[in-house]
């Protein structure tokens, strides 16, 4: 009879996520959820939530809707259809309260006449970092989520779809954009390294990307029984040394307190399930619990491990080690201390530690205040998160900016023609108005024939400004009378105190100021290959109708 225990309670566990969920009293600020090239409604069998058409979020219109015609029954709803995006695109999500975000991207499978999901290739990014680069569907389990964890300090977060130069096409599926708890993501771990343990801080507005999340010991925990909607899987394809090791179940309740592991963290389904190692006698086994997971090199990744001691019979019992990737992490783990002298009460431990090796291990085992007769390690359950590289990257060693930047440079083969008509017109606006580029870009206005009297109506004017009078009206009368008469006027001279006299409507020039300088010296060039640009040449100008210069002149041959 005793043997039959752990397999009833394993199946129970089997049949936990057909109950209903007690622990889902989590209520986010924020919670956008969208169902990409929809326009209704869907709600989730799996866990009751309603996801909206996407085209409030929706700020491009370079998109289409695809939706299929015979899904399958077994899919949710909300991967029935998807948005294809054919240049870049945003969505924009409105932030009621700055801090810690989730962000789920759904992807599925989809074929049709006019798409194929397998031929897709495109980028992601979401508050200045690269999330997604080079994404395609090929090789990949379907439906498939994506998960991110960032920090939003303004009021608006913009995921942004680019569609990489292969295959010009991107697509999602569906979009959580969801506030996480406060507790959730700690601003502070422990670094592991072959140096020993310190401090490491700056974690919480770090972005970070989900890889693996484990129940050890126990079955699938879908969102449906997960507060924050997480997807939890069993740890046997990750296991790599159990020898000496059991699992565990625990049947009553899972005892959280203030200031420790809450249901956010961790969802019962978790801490009620472990894997330990266990003394049959007073001997210490000399064994290791040993879990190996695969990660892409290039990263630092933060290790979550929860600890709940549902295995021993009394407190103070339990005492062991450890172990990341080899390195020495925790030595003498007392949970009978870190949860206050309370059995069943869960705990979590943060590490940061280097991928560089492309496995990231994790172990525990029995240490040197470890007893007979008692359980010697235990593990409930692992997360695994890569942490952004110093490109702000998630994915590849490519810069956002340069993603950002990458589809104007491949679109801008339509500015090769357009280049080549200014320049046919220029030529021609070059061979039509050379012979007019000697004319003078000054106003005058006609003087009369005769001679007459000097008066002076404009004021005192010193010698200096009488003499640059006497040049542009000289200049005047040189136009005019080769205009009259058809003959040259360069014997005209310079005028001189006579006693002569002219009358004339003179164009004052006002003096221009430092911009306009500026401008005549950067238009001075073109404007001899573009008549149109003349209309900047001409400084502002005031015709003084009332303004009479009066002079004396000495002319010969006049």
């Amino acid at each position: 009879m005793a043997s039959l225990i752990p397999t009833l309670c394993l199946l129970l566990l089997s049949l936990s996520p057909l109950l209903p969920s007690t622990n889902s009293h989590f209520s986010p600020p924020d919670n956008h959820l969208i169902n990409c090239g929809s326009s209704d409604p869907t709600t989730l069998d799996a866990d009751n939530r309603l996801f909206t058409g996407d085209l409030t979020y929706l700020a491009s219109s370079h998109s289409i809707s695809l939706s299929d015609s015979n899904p399958h029954l077994s899919i949710s709803p909300i991967y029935h259809s998807i948005r294809v995006f054919t240049k870049p695109s945003n969505y924009k999500f409105a932030i009621k309260e700055q801090g810690t975000h989730f962000l789920r991207l759904h992807f599925n499978h989809f074929n049709s006449k006019k798409f194929d999901s397998g031929y897709v290739q495109f980028h992601v990014l979401a508050n200045g970092y690269l999330l997604l680069s080079n994404f395609t569907a090929t090789n990949i389990e379907f439906p498939f989520i994506k998960e991110y964890f960032m920090w939003v300090s303004s009021d608006e977060l913009v995921v942004t779809f680019v569609p990489s130069k292969r295959s010009k096409l991107g697509f999602v599926s569906a979009i959580e954009v969801i506030s996480a708890p406060k507790d959730l993501i700690a601003d502070s771990a422990k670094l592991v390294d072959k140096k020993g343990v310190e401090d490491y801080d700056g974690l919480m507005k770090q972005a970070l990307e989900t890889v693996f999340r484990v129940n050890v010991g126990g079955p699938k925990v879908t969102p449906f029984n997960d507060s924050v909607w997480r997807t939890w899987v069993p740890d046997d394809e990750f296991l790599k040394s159990s020898e000496g090791s059991e699992r565990v179940y625990l049947g009553g309740r899972i005892n959280y307190q203030a200031g420790g592991a809450s249901r956010e963290v961790g969802p019962d389904n978790v801490y009620d399930t472990a894997r330990v190692i266990r003394s049959l006698n007073a001997s210490i086994p000399k064994v290791n619990m040993t879990w190996v997971f695969p990660v892409v090199e290039g990263y630092d990744y933060l290790v979550r491990l929860h600890f709940c001691d549902i295995a021993s019979i009394s407190l103070g019992l339990l005492y062991f080690n450890v172990y990341v990737n080899g390195y020495l992490a925790y030595e003498n783990l007392d949970l009978t201390y870190l949860t206050n002298e309370m059995l069943a009460s869960p705990f979590y431990a943060d590490f940061v530690i280097g991928g560089s090796s492309g496995v990231i291990t994790v172990s525990v085992g029995p240490s040197k205040a470890s007893m007979g007769y008692t359980v010697d390690a235990i593990l409930n359950g692992v997360e695994i998160m890569k942490l952004n590289n110093s490109m702000s990257n998630l994915d590849g060693k490519v810069l956002p900016e340069v993603v950002l930047q990458s589809w104007p440079r491949e679109n801008i083969g339509f500015l090769v023609p357009l280049v080549a008509a200014m320049c046919v017109f220029l030529v021609v606006s070059l061979v039509f108005r050379w012979k007019d580029q000697l004319r003078n870009n000054f106003g005058w206005t006609r003087l009369p024939v005769d001679v007459s009297e000097i008066s002076l109506k404009a004021g005192n004017l010193n010698d200096e400004e009488l003499y640059q009078m006497d040049l542009v009206a000289c200049e005047c009368l040189r136009s005019h009378l080769k205009a009259e008469n058809g003959k040259s006027s360069s014997n005209l001279a310079m005028p001189l105190a006579e006693e002569n006299e002219v009358k004339l409507s003179f164009v004052e020039f006002e003096k221009p100021s430092h911009a306009e300088r500026s401008l005549f010296c950067i238009m001075h060039f073109p404007r001899f290959f573009c008549p149109y640009l003349d209309i900047f040449m001409n400084w502002p100008v005031r015709v003084k109708d009332d303004l009479t210069l009066n002079f004396m002149s000495r002319t010969r041959n006049y």
